[in-house]
């Protein structure tokens, strides 16, 4: 959900916050919102607020809707709500095993949805980069046919990311100090794809304020949510529970180090374990070993930041079901509060598609957040 202001400001920028305000109060209503009530929330006159939303209906960011018929005297004023054919994001990911794109429109719907399977590891960052920004041309394009507007773009990937969109390390696909640069024809914004994924789960407005959620692919990453939101650490590089050791003496790890969860409890690593040739295969395995390694990781994680919801994405969604008993063993063990504050285990709402919908969901929220500055863009 988003976070509009509390109150209007009378200042220089005055316009800009006032149009930021109008569009999230919308965008937090549950139901279409008439003018006079998004008035009485946003504390506006109902002259500001019409003309505020009238910039925002011409910008293609809100819609007029009828309202429903009703009984007794007066007629009922039409609602506002976000316009679904107007700017979009394009979400972007490429992890070890595929690579993805979709198109999310201002509501929340996913309008494209484009996922491309195959090794990127062999291929290098140059040619598997060129091989996205194909995609994500042909998503741009599927986009622009249903009328809509791409606002920008932004890629999830499984690994380290600084301040200026360079992936600094991803060990599982070899990638050391890649520049991303542009992907179908726009700037690209990068963040790590279990942070993405994770604020992808907090849109859904079902979890509480604070969880962590970790995805499970070849390689595992957390995102950590806080009060609402992300913890990124010092450097922005938190949330690397796939490199927590689960035995100092354990199996090697593409990291360098030892015993790292990935090698218990990721993709590959549980494929070697039931003799299974994909992951679908994997629903009638025996997960306990993968299991006890994620328990015995979450447990820590629970213990370091007391959090009483986990979240499990990528592949443990669909898998939950025959991963729970031995997490939940883990966790009853080793967490100090298991006994008076249970840790819940949730799947993922979005599954695989978190990370990608989580980069589409960012351009969205930048749009909401400055709807001033998109309008500006639109009239250039």
């Amino acid at each position: 959900m988003m976070t509009a202001s509390s109150a209007p400001v009378r200042q220089s920028s005055v316009r800009a916050h006032n149009l930021a305000l109008v569009l999230q109060t919308v965008a937090n209503s549950a139901d279409p919102i008439s003018r006079a009530a998004v008035a009485a929330a946003t504390g506006l006159t109902r002259a500001t607020v019409s003309a505020l939303v009238d910039d925002l209906i011409a910008g293609k960011l809100l819609v007029e809707v009828e309202p429903a018929p009703r009984s007794g005297a007066g007629r009922p004023a039409a609602g506002l709500r976000l316009a679904p054919d107007g700017p979009a994001g394009l979400g972007l990911e490429i992890n070890v095993d595929y690579r993805a794109a979709c198109v999310v429109d201002l509501t929340g719907r996913i309008r494209h949805r484009l996922v491309e399977a195959g090794d990127q590891r062999p291929v290098g960052a140059g040619s598997a980069l060129a091989a996205l920004s194909l995609l994500a041309t042909e998503a741009r394009r599927r986009a622009e046919a249903d009328g809509l507007t791409v606002a920008g773009a932004a890629l999830a990937v499984p690994g380290l990311v600084t301040g200026d969109d360079t992936v600094r390390i991803a060990p599982n696909l070899g990638w050391l100090d890649v520049a991303v640069g542009e992907l179908g024809g726009l700037p690209v914004a990068v963040d790590n794809e279990a942070n993405l994924a994770a604020l992808s789960e907090l849109g859904t407005g079902e979890l509480p304020p604070s969880f962590v959620y970790i995805s499970g692919e070849i390689g595992i990453g957390a995102g950590i949510v806080l009060d609402g939101a992300l913890f990124r650490g010092v450097r922005g590089w938190s949330g690397e529970i796939g490199h927590l050791a689960i035995d100092p003496d354990g199996p090697p790890c593409r990291c360098g180090a030892r015993g790292c969860l990935e090698q218990y409890a990721g993709q590959e690593a549980m494929l070697r374990a039931a003799g299974a040739a994909t992951v679908a295969d994997l629903a009638a395995a025996d997960l306990s070993t993968a299991g006890h390694a994620l328990g015995t990781a979450i447990a820590a994680v629970v213990n370091l930041l007391d959090v009483g919801t986990v979240v499990l994405g990528g592949i443990y969604a669909p898998l939950l079901p025959r991963l729970r008993d031995a997490i939940g063993a883990e966790i009853d063990r080793r967490v100090l509060t298991a006994d008076w504050s249970p840790v819940q285990l949730r799947a993922a709402s979005y599954g695989p598609d978190a990370a990608m919908r989580g980069a589409a969901g960012a351009v969205i929220r930048g749009v909401l957040d400055d709807p001033a500055g998109w309008l500006a863009r639109t009239r250039a």
